[in-house]
């Protein structure tokens, strides 16, 4: 073997390599079993996460791995560059061979084709070829494209054909999925997924990956002005909550929109979703103290567990609150301490009833005006620059299966010829896919061809 033969050889090997189905196969089972592994894992969360998790020797090995990142990682984009480039060379071993149905259509039916077709008909008319050619065209025509003529060996060929870019269904579903992927890899390089809290009021302009890894800078400022939770009765469990967020470039003011959760807020190509919230800082409870030996009246605002100074040595401490004491509504629980320094026993004061305290007749008596709880927003944010790729290969996806698997590429071959007085027609048909389904179709065709060659029109069955 010469050095060209063997170069050409090593050279043949790689392409066979990259069109094999077998790597296909095994490319697509890897990518299974690592999806598998990305799904239990979690992914991008923070070093201490994992460590709680799964230890620090495990830890380790998940970052060497890159199992922490991994539809990011080296090597899983490397697997899908990989099934790209398979998908490609398939397509382009077989291209050639589908682009002939294109390029180079067989208008001429060979006497096998015409013999050994299992959809074929054969009859003999008095009518001369020319008039049994128009018949024939003319119902061909109305149930495919333009048919197409040929003159050759003394006789008349017709050739009829639809649905042809059907053959073209596998190549789209590859390109489907090559676009998918080259969206996910845009995505997963070009993008990121992060995490922020902000609280009323507060705004930020970075934004830091779940690993921590990288500190982003937004391009602009997002501002919280409020924060907004509803709870089930009875209990601290939200029922809804949302943000009231502002954009800012520059500090002027240019979008502003109120986010829950499935509702998140689009801007500059990245998504803020509302994930979750907590508090920030200390509760603020606000009342009144009525001095009943003076009716002097006193407004005071303290966090839980805050005391408050009052009149002749006294003080009080709001301990508790809850926003439905017994259906009574909201209501806060507090103690007055006597200047020796006793607490006394707790007060329950309902908001909705001020009067209630009055009742007691002691030195001092208490009325709820409100219960603030300042809250942060917890928002993820993310920024993924191949989602609109991806959605245009699941466009793709879907009409290259459907293609592929419900249409089908029908041809109609016709030999018209004199033989002696009469005049001798042949055709034969077939289609690439769901055989069944075109010889039923083949068989009513030729019944109307038969019926035209002999100058009839169809009966309508009632």
């Amino acid at each position: 073997m010469t050095e060209t033969e063997k170069k050409q050889d090593f050279t043949d090997r790689i392409w066979d390599f990259f069109c094999s189905l077998k790597l296909t196969i095994i490319l697509l089972l890897l990518l299974a079993v690592t999806s598998i592994i990305g799904t239990i894992i979690p992914q991008n969360s923070s070093a201490a996460e994992y460590i709680r998790l799964y230890g620090q020797s495990n830890y380790e090995l998940f970052t060497r791995l890159q199992f922490t990142e991994m539809y990011s990682s080296t090597w899983f984009v490397a697997l899908l560059a990989l099934f790209c480039v398979n998908l490609i060379c398939c397509s382009i071993k077989h291209f050639p061979r589908t682009w002939k149905f294109f390029k180079e259509p067989a208008h001429i039916a060979t006497p096998g084709l015409l013999k050994n077709s299992s959809n074929k008909l054969e009859i003999s008319t008095e009518e001369s070829p020319e008039v049994v050619v128009d018949r024939v065209k003319d119902t061909l025509d109305k149930h495919f494209t333009k048919t197409v003529r040929s003159d050759a060996n003394g006789k008349i060929y017709l050739f009829a054909q639809k649905g042809i870019y059907s053959r073209l269904g596998s190549y789209m579903t590859h390109l489907s999925i090559i676009v998918i992927l080259v969206g996910a890899i845009i995505g997963n390089v070009f993008g990121f997924r992060a995490y922020v809290t902000i609280p009323e009021g507060g705004s930020v302009t970075h934004v830091i990956t779940r690993d921590g890894s990288r500190n982003i800078d937004l391009g602009f400022e997002v501002r919280c002005d409020n924060f907004d939770v509803k709870f089930y009765p009875n209990t601290r469990r939200p029922m809804e909550y949302a943000s009231d967020l502002v954009v800012l470039r520059e500090g002027v003011e240019v979008y502003e929109k109120r986010i829950v959760v499935n509702d998140p807020l689009f801007f500059d190509g990245i998504i803020f979703y509302q994930s979750s919230y907590g508090p920030a800082g200390d509760a603020i409870i606000t009342f009144n103290v009525t001095d009943n030996q003076n009716g002097e009246i006193r407004e005071f605002s303290a966090p839980l567990n805050n005391r408050v100074q009052l009149p002749d040595g006294f003080s009080a401490i709001v301990t508790d609150y809850t926003d439905d004491d017994r259906n009574f509504g909201p209501a806060m629980r507090l103690h007055v301490i006597n200047p020796e320094g006793v607490r006394q026993n707790p007060i329950v004061v309902w908001q909705n009833f001020p009067e209630f305290d009055v009742r007691r007749g002691d030195k001092f008596s208490f009325a709820m005006l409100g219960f603030k709880q300042p809250y942060f927003t917890g928002l993820q944010v993310a920024k993924d620059p191949g989602v609109n790729i991806v959605w245009a290969g699941c466009i793709l996806l879907i009409i290259g299966p459907f293609i592929a698997f419900f249409m089908s590429h029908k041809r109609i071959w016709a030999c018209i010829e004199q033989d002696g007085n009469a005049t001798k027609v042949q055709l034969a048909g077939n289609a690439h896919r769901n055989q069944p389904g075109f010889a039923l179709a083949f068989d009513d065709l030729m019944q109307k061809v038969e019926l035209a060659i002999k100058n009839q029109s169809p009966t309508k069955e009632g």
